[in-house]
């Protein structure tokens, strides 16, 4: 990720990046933007989970601003919400899940620092994807990250299972 010079919050707000871009503590980074299987399984998932929010009582948005913290705006590729649904330009309600894929340049190191420091934040759960084999772990507050078995994400509690396969084969 490429680094920027250290601009206030509000010149952050009011600015659009194409593609947008993250922000924390002052410095705006680069997203490491995926390829077509990264795409692919992006809008596949955000199209997954949007046909059931009626069944699951949920709304899901890709690339959507959060304020996680003062000061922290990262931009989770997909995300799911309990309704109500987040309002305005941005949340500052933590989404339910937060769903990372990983592109080429992403360093897994960071990727799961991330993930401590969004669960930290009260992210209750954090999947990160491997789009090529659907290989998955997931951060939640009590460790991770954990591998998530048989390609299936299952939120306890919640009527929400995200099989990976029958997602990409849809």
């Amino acid at each position: 990720m490429s680094v920027g010079t250290l601009i206030p919050v509000e010149e952050y707000l009011r600015t659009s990046y194409h593609p947008d871009r993250e922000y924390r503590d002052g410095v705006v980074t680069e997203r490491n933007v995926g390829d077509e299987v990264h795409s692919l399984l992006q809008i596949r998932l955000g199209s997954y989970v949007d046909q059931r929010r009626r069944q699951w009582q949920i709304v899901a948005f890709t690339e959507f601003r959060i304020r996680v913290r003062e000061n922290w705006y990262p931009i989770p590729d997909v995300c799911v919400y309990t309704l109500p649904r987040p309002a305005g330009g941005f949340s500052t309600k933590m989404p339910l899940l937060w769903i990372e894929i990983l592109s080429h340049d992403d360093r897994m190191v960071e990727v799961w620092q991330k993930a401590k420091d969004l669960v930290e934040c009260g992210v209750p759960y954090v999947w990160i994807i491997e789009p090529n084999t659907l290989e998955s772990q997931l951060m939640t507050p009590s460790g991770g990250p954990n591998q998530v078995p048989g390609k299936t994400l299952q939120i306890p509690g919640t009527p929400i299972v995200i099989p990976l396969l029958e997602v990409m084969a849809e």
